[in-house]
């Protein structure tokens, strides 16, 4: 399955709104077939960026519009690397 980095640019951003966002989304992601792994905050420049297993970024986004409705602004197919 394809590896995505999502990219939120939302403004002011907290650590604890993105956890219960995030678990909105592990709690809406089977329905889609995606796999959101990891999240981290940038809270000075209110970004958000997700790692999400996901058959297509489509998918991907679907899921965080269902769960709370913030879809990603960017979404880059990726590559685990050692």
């Amino acid at each position: 399955m394809p590896l995505y980095m999502d990219v939120h640019h939302v403004g002011e951003v907290s650590l604890d709104d993105v956890a219960k966002a995030h678990a909105a989304d592990v709690a809406t992601q089977d329905e889609f077939d995606v796999t959101y792994r990891s999240y981290w905050v940038d809270e000075a420049n209110g970004t958000i960026f997700c790692l999400v297993d996901a058959p297509n970024p489509e998918a991907a986004n679907e899921v965080h519009r269902k769960a709370h409705g913030l879809v990603a602004d960017e979404i880059h197919e990726v590559r685990e690397g050692s």
